[in-house]
């Protein structure tokens, strides 16, 4: 700790930190204005956020067990391209949570 901030009493300590968190929300607010989205990804997002993200586990390994069955079968070509889904949908999950956690309508100044 600071030793400017030992001898302050806790007036003077809380004092600060309204000012931090003041400075932080402003910063913030900034922040928002200067980087938000366009119409088309909010239009994404929202309808992105619909969907249920268990979904996109349920495709991935959907995937991965009809790449194994056309592997049994002998068609490789065609496993290795239906396998190959696998990362594509476990990458549209996460900006699926993405979305729900942090999309832009948290920018969105109402």
């Amino acid at each position: 700790m600071y030793p400017l901030l030992k001898s302050l009493d806790l007036k003077d300590k809380r004092m600060i930190a309204d000012t931090r968190k003041r400075n932080f929300v402003n910063d913030s607010r900034t922040e928002v204005l200067q980087h938000s989205e366009g119409v088309l990804a909010k239009i994404i997002e929202q309808q992105t956020a619909k969907l249920p993200s268990d979904i996109f586990l349920w495709a991935a390994g959907t995937s991965i067990l009809a790449a194994m069955a056309l592997k049994i079968r002998g068609r490789k070509n065609d496993a290795l391209f239906v396998g190959q889904w696998a990362a594509p949908f476990l990458l549209l999950g996460v900006y699926n949570k993405l979305v729900k956690v942090a999309g832009s309508d948290r920018t969105d100044l109402k």
